[in-house]
């Protein structure tokens, strides 16, 4: 009884494997150790970052309403970080109270120059921003796909300003005390702030002054008048009438 021997590429390379072990045996420890080495060098994590290098810009701005928002926040950032060396493209988002302007660079880009470029001109861009808005952030530095969880608290009971004190007290940092969770952010509802509000005609007649710490260009007879601003126009002082 005869038997074929089979023949083709699969057996050659069977063969020739059988024949020299040896070498074969030294030539797949070669190819696991380069692999070992080019596994400690690379750049993707577990799950590869598909998405260009983009920095997140969210600047705070309670009270305004969108088209507000886009003219007095979103055009000075955008225009302030447009010029930055890399940028291939920016995507912004003007809500109620919120400004969101997305950055994004070359791939082939440091990630950590570029947040740097950025902060460098967010610092010349927050000169030009109305007062009273808060100063534009970086988002922390995470993954494009690592947005994991929305939440969002409603009630019928309790006022926005108590919802945001509640989601910045209280859930806010139970969520931070999770283990793997980098970064919480919360927007919207109404911030919690102390104003304090003085009568000059009081002032003057205690004789008192008023000493702030935010700006106060006008002083009528020691006392802190506040800025006012028109959308109209007069020819003389005398159309002006408190």
């Amino acid at each position: 009884m005869s038997t074929v021997a089979p023949s083709g590429p699969q057996a050659s390379i069977i063969r020739f494997s059988i024949r020299y072990r040896g070498i074969v045996i030294a030539l797949a420890c070669i190819l696991v150790a380069v692999g070992v080495h080019a596994l400690g060098d690379a750049k993707l994590d577990v799950f590869p970052e598909f998405a260009p290098p983009q920095v997140s810009i969210q600047t705070e701005a309670i009270g305004l309403t969108p088209e507000q928002v886009e003219i007095l926040v979103t055009r000075p950032i955008e225009n302030a970080v447009n010029g930055a060396p890399g940028v291939e493209k920016l995507r912004s988002s003007s809500i109620q109270g919120l400004s969101v302007v997305t950055v994004f660079f070359a791939s082939s880009s440091d990630i950590y120059r570029d947040r740097q470029v950025v902060a460098e001109r967010l610092a010349a861009a927050t000169q030009e921003l109305p007062q009273g808005i808060e100063p534009p952030i970086m988002t922390p530095l995470t993954s494009s796909t690592s947005r994991m969880l929305v939440i969002g608290l409603t009630s019928q009971k309790r006022s926005l300003r108590e919802l945001r004190d509640v989601a910045d007290w209280t859930v806010r940092l139970r969520l931070l005390a999770v283990p793997g969770v980098a970064s919480v952010t919360v927007f919207g509802a109404d911030k919690r702030s102390i104003q304090i509000q003085v009568h000059p005609d009081e002032l003057i007649r205690s004789r008192r002054t008023c000493n702030t710490n935010w700006p106060c260009p006008n002083r009528i007879a020691s006392a802190c008048a506040p800025p006012m601003r028109s959308s109209g126009s007069t020819k003389r002082c005398g159309g002006v009438n408190g």
